[in-house]
């Protein structure tokens, strides 16, 4: 294969650039846990805030019904990650710097303006839900926990100047903190195995229900999130492997093991939100509970014990810590790879969270509780809209002989992944029709 690209090209993440040792001559289990990692970061996106709006409301609407939509959106994200590492390890490029090197300036100024409003989209819904967690923890009003926080930049560069395994570290231990919370919540709840596999089977209703469609479209905006194309195929530039092509091989098969592994875990939680929500609000006729905080509330007279909202709001305010991580991780990549600006990490972070900051206080202010939760679902419906401008050069790129060389996606995967990205635009455009008409 020819020089990689990314030899001509200025690295992201600069200060994470190969940091993570990979070990020579080591067995397979050394060599995954030290290519482990990544895979979690982007699993994350699984777990926010938005997502437990839309499950909320689409296992309290519908009970356990939109559980396929997971399971689909879960294995569009193993493919599409897939593509991801493979773009960043053989081509040596992120998908921002592929971007700006393969498109025209106008192009390329376009993909990150509309790659910014799905970050600062993604960065509302973990402003609302960690301004939610506190005030459902500690009593805190909306107001005040929205402006608490912009305090988690301090998280972040402690992290940071520790190393990147103890950023992956910490998402992984936040991650186990959401897990045990809905194990033992849904222990409680009871669900029925049956009624739990039934959901897992499609149904074309979900086409024919715009409510139905809407939620839907919501769940795949909050689990493939276009900002973890972004995120990935940078951060897997962590690990100091070989530039050999066998070295890229066995990187690119550690890595996809790894991303694999992590969003089929994640898979179980995202679909624990929502079954937890259809084994306890749907299956009592409480068809119509979409916010967070009346989920909390429910959930103790409900389950019979307030150590289950307690859990509820507890892995909520993990969820968001989580997801402001990689936010700010993916804001730095697309600036840095787009624009090749650079910014200090405090500064790119504040500048993100300023922007979402803005509307979130505007509707705390304006519209309280009811507010948030609609915002909390409407920001991931901005993001599912903005996916096809991120999947569809991805898909490009991977699938280019030019820009790939021996690493190209074979012909039935190249085939799975335009499938899924034309599935994705299909789906959005069926959205905006479904929002359209309804003004008529």
């Amino acid at each position: 294969m020819q020089d990689s690209p990314a030899q001509h090209t200025v690295v992201s993440l600069a200060e994470t650039f190969r940091t993570v040792k990979i070990p020579e001559n080591a067995g397979f289990w050394r060599k995954m846990f030290a290519f482990a990692g990544p895979g979690y970061l982007v699993s994350v996106g699984y777990m926010d805030p938005g997502n437990w709006a839309t499950d909320i409301a689409g296992g309290s609407a519908f009970g356990y019904t939109l559980l396929s939509v997971i399971l689909l959106s879960n294995l569009m994200a193993i493919l599409l990650q897939a593509l991801t590492v493979r773009l960043g390890v053989a081509a040596g490029l992120d998908l921002a710097q592929a971007c700006r090197r393969e498109y025209p300036k106008p192009i390329g100024i376009a993909l990150w303006f509309l790659c910014e409003i799905a970050i600062c989209a993604c960065d509302l819904a973990e402003i609302i839900g960690t301004a939610i967690a506190l005030q459902l923890l500690f009593g805190i009003d909306l107001v005040t926990g929205v402006c608490l926080t912009a305090l988690d930049t301090l998280i972040i560069l402690v992290l940071q100047s520790k190393g990147f395994r103890y950023l992956e570290a910490f998402i992984v231990a936040m991650i186990v903190i959401v897990a045990g919370c809905f194990l033992i919540d849904i222990l409680w709840a009871q669900p029925g195995f049956g009624d739990i596999m039934g959901g897992f089977v499609p149904t074309t209703e979900i086409i024919r229900n715009p409510e139905m469609l809407y939620i839907a479209i919501g769940i795949l905006g909050a689990t493939v999130m276009p900002h973890n194309l972004y995120l990935h195929s940078a951060i897997v530039k962590t690990r100091s492997y070989g530039e050999d092509s066998a070295s890229r091989r066995e990187a690119i098969k550690f890595l996809t093991i790894d991303s694999t592994f992590a969003l089929m875990f994640a898979l179980l939680i995202n679909a624990a939100i929502l079954i937890l929500a259809a084994a306890t609000f749907h299956q009592q006729g409480m068809t119509e509970v979409a916010e967070i905080q009346e989920a909390h509330k429910l959930l103790a007279p409900l389950l019979g014990t307030g150590m289950a909202s307690f859990l509820f709001a507890l892995a909520l305010l993990a969820s968001g810590q989580n997801s402001t991580i990689t936010a700010t991780l993916a804001g730095q990549i697309v600036m840095e790879g787009f624009l090749e600006i650079r910014l200090s990490p405090w500064i790119r972070r504040l500048i993100t969270r300023l922007l979402a900051l803005i509307p979130a206080l505007i509707v705390a202010l304006w519209y309280g509780e009811s507010g948030t939760a609609k915002l909390l679902v409407l920001s991931q419906v901005i993001l599912s809209l903005q996916l096809p401008f991120a999947v569809i050069p991805l898909v490009q790129f991977t699938t280019s002989k030019k820009l790939m060389g021996n690493f190209v996606v074979g012909p039935a995967l190249a085939i799975a992944a335009w499938t899924v990205s034309t599935l994705i635009v299909v789906l959005n455009l069926k959205l905006l029709y479904d929002f359209f008409s309804s003004f008529g």
